[in-house]
């Protein structure tokens, strides 16, 4: 039974999957206020809900006292983490990594409180400065080929024929290195990341020994998927992203409500900030009560990300649409140029460019599917050619819908 108040609900929610030394860490967390990070490379404009667990695991550790550090990859971004990847990542300009980096620091600061102990920094500060001979005597000295090559994310690779660049390779040495930059500026002694960082954190971990002669910690959560077996944080139209500027608050809402069954427990308990005994006594709701849950779990989920008032017009909007029939204000909309839209778009173009279906091909099956809606009359014919008009609704299946405005 852990004795700090962190390791114990940090447990008792699933968010532990490994850790280096628990007992040490477990009394350094007791005893007093510890510093723990978790990195974020700037891959995209915004997170998306696959990078949920470090920001609640973050979350959690200043609810305990604890100072999070939010660590943005200005610098490692460049590089590419190979961790588990099919082919190396494209690298992006530094005005990309710029703009991605103003948009993941709002989305961080919807979770964490930033104006309190918690600090954001990035590892461009730092990784900027290096030089490369520098490195190799201070750093890469300290480090086997014969161990990154047993890491399975780099054996995976070096079985495929894309392989591994000396590029990406790198890329161990330099989050080595970040831990042991914060050790010394912000006094973390604690690296939090996926089941996938494994091999990395512990390189870290070792650096520090051999060079600060400290003990420092490493923790790792499980790899979410859902109940059947799909990989969290992806939706049928793409990635659920947390910025309300590329998938709105409702969209967010309605992908939780589409929880299945058998996750909304464990979503509760890494998703929301409710209580352990009232999660257990949604989890306990059967039949159609289970909904309630469901409903529950979209509405704490959203509030987190985009505050109370956008939950709860998320939530209104989705009573009334499933239960009066009638749509509201907040369901997500796309504005198409009339001179774009001209006298007519094919229903099939119009479902992929709302986001309802991924190709033209799949929007066509939608619609031979009797999936496809048009202001709540089912499209019967693939061929349709929808007529412009200032406002229209457009719908895949009972769940998904969206507003088409002629701009």
């Amino acid at each position: 039974m852990a004795k700090s108040g962190f390791l114990a609900e940090a447990k008792a929610r699933g968010f532990i999957f490994q850790c280096t030394d628990e007992a040490a860490l477990d009394e350094a967390c007791a005893t007093g206020s510890i510093a723990g990070y978790a990195g974020f490379d700037l891959t995209a404009d915004s997170l998306h809900v696959g990078h949920m667990i470090p920001i609640m695991l973050l979350r959690l550790f200043q609810k305990h006292g604890h100072k999070p550090v939010a660590l943005l990859g200005g610098g490692t971004t460049r590089i590419g983490d190979p961790s588990f990847r099919e082919e190396a990542r494209q690298l992006l300009t530094e005005e990309k990594i710029a703009e991605n980096l103003v948009g993941i620091r709002k989305n961080l600061e919807a979770f964490i409180d930033f104006s309190s102990n918690a600090v954001l920094v990035n590892n461009a500060e730092w990784l900027d400065q290096l030089s490369y001979i520098a490195l190799l005597r201070d750093v890469g000295v300290h480090f086997s080929v014969n161990r990154m090559l047993s890491f399975d994310s780099v054996k995976q690779r070096l079985e495929r024929e894309q392989g591994l660049t000396f590029l990406e390779f790198n890329y161990s040495i330099l989050q080595s290195y970040d831990f042991r930059e914060l050790l010394r500026r912000e006094n973390v002694v604690l690296q939090m990341g996926g089941s996938d960082q494994w091999g990395n954190i512990v390189s870290g971990i070792e650096l520090v020994r051999r060079t600060e002669q400290k003990s420092v910690f490493g923790l790792t959560t499980p790899l979410i998927t859902t109940a059947s077996g799909a990989k969290m944080g992806k939706s049928a139209s793409g990635a659920v992203w947390l910025s309300a500027e590329k998938l709105s608050p409702y969209q967010y809402w309605q992908f939780w409500r589409n929880t299945e069954d058998a996750d909304v427990g464990r979503f509760l308990r890494l998703f929301t900030d409710l209580a352990l005994d009232e999660i257990a006594r949604l989890e306990e709701l059967g039949g159609a009560e289970i909904n309630q849950a469901k409903i529950v779990l979209a509405t704490e989920a959203t509030a987190l990300c985009h505050g109370r008032v956008a939950a709860e017009e998320a939530a209104e909007t989705a009573r009334k649409l499933f239960t009066e029939g009638v749509a509201a204000g907040s369901l997500p909309s796309i504005t198409i140029p009339a001179a774009e839209f001209g006298e007519g778009m094919p229903a099939f173009a119009l479902l992929v460019k709302a986001g309802l279906a991924a190709s033209n091909g799949e929007a066509r099956r939608l619609i031979r599917g009797g999936g496809a809606r048009l202001d709540d009359v089912v499209i019967t014919d693939e061929a349709l050619i929808v007529a412009p008009k200032a406002e229209q609704k457009l719908s895949s299946g009972k769940k998904h819908h969206v507003r088409v405005l002629l701009g």
